[in-house]
């Protein structure tokens, strides 16, 4: 099915919940700790899922086929995770969003290698441009390199091979299973991690009633923004939805100057630019393939 109008109202709803996500993720670091905020967010998951394969699609409750590829799908988000909501406790909120947005790159080269899909020539220029595109966001060398992005930059790895995985896996097995289980799996990775840090069993002993509307925001954004992603490719293919998902990074710099007083840096904005037309390029290329 192609409808553009659904596409745009469902990447629109994508946006905002990623940028909440992001939003949730900043205001309660002053709280609790990344793995708190991670445990949390998966408890909601549970619940959310739960309750919706309760009601509709009580097989995703059962325990999957293939567990090992989703320990190995949850293992290396789980660090993904982590990394990418430490990004967001210490850096610039576009910055983090830029350096995340290299993954489809991470991704073309892990399909390649376990997939077994060709690496064509646009495919090539797509790394080429995609890895330029991390060169102009960190500038390593210069005044304004931050060493932190390197941790987003590995958490965008990661978030590849989850990609992959998640490809592998949706031949046989539901998005509600899927995501039901992921948030199973990765709630006592998150709690181990925390006792590890700080030698209490006890997440979430910081947050008063007062941010409460934050882990809402959190559960609920952290699920809606997955949800209307996988609802805008079903009426849409990779080349309409991947170009729409770029505003994410201009929208969320907005936030960050808003809300949070960042300073805009063009540069972050022309690197993700870069590695998005590598990307655009490649889905393209694919089409033309394909027709």
């Amino acid at each position: 099915m192609h409808d553009i109008r659904k596409v745009i109202a469902w990447m629109s709803g994508s946006l905002v919940s990623f940028s909440a996500l992001a939003i949730g993720v900043r205001e309660l670091a002053g709280h609790i700790s990344v793995f708190e905020i991670l445990a949390i967010r998966n408890i909601g998951g549970i619940l959310i899922l739960g309750t919706f394969a309760l009601l509709r699609d009580r097989a995703a409750l059962a325990p999957p086929r293939l567990m090992h590829i989703h320990l190995l799908r949850n293992v290396f988000h789980f660090g993904g995770q982590s990394a990418w909501a430490y990004g967001i406790t210490v850096l610039p909120l576009a910055t983090v969003f830029a350096l995340e947005f290299t993954t489809p790159a991470w991704t073309m080269v892990l399909a390649t290698l376990f997939l077994r899909e060709r690496a064509t020539p646009a495919r090539l220029v797509a790394l080429a441009l995609g890895f330029t595109g991390v060169l102009i966001i960190l500038r390593p060398g210069a005044a304004t390199f931050q060493p932190a992005g390197l941790i987003v930059l590995a958490a965008a790895v990661m978030f590849a091979v989850q990609i992959t995985t998640t490809k592998f896996l949706t031949g046989s097995q539901s998005v509600t299973q899927i995501m039901f289980w992921m948030n199973v799996m990765q709630l006592p990775m998150y709690l181990i991690a925390y006792y590890v840090q700080s030698g209490s069993p006890w997440v979430g002993a910081g947050l008063t009633w007062g941010s409460a509307h934050w882990v809402v925001l959190l559960c609920v954004a952290g699920l809606a923004a997955h949800v209307c992603l996988t609802n805008a490719f079903r009426y849409g293919d990779a080349t309409t939805v991947v170009p729409i998902d770029f505003l994410r990074i201009p929208l969320v710099a907005t936030v960050g100057v808003l809300a949070y007083g960042e300073r805009f840096d063009p540069m972050v904005l022309l690197g993700a630019a870069v590695s998005a037309a590598g990307i655009v390029w490649s889905l393209r290329d694919s089409a033309r393939r394909l027709r």
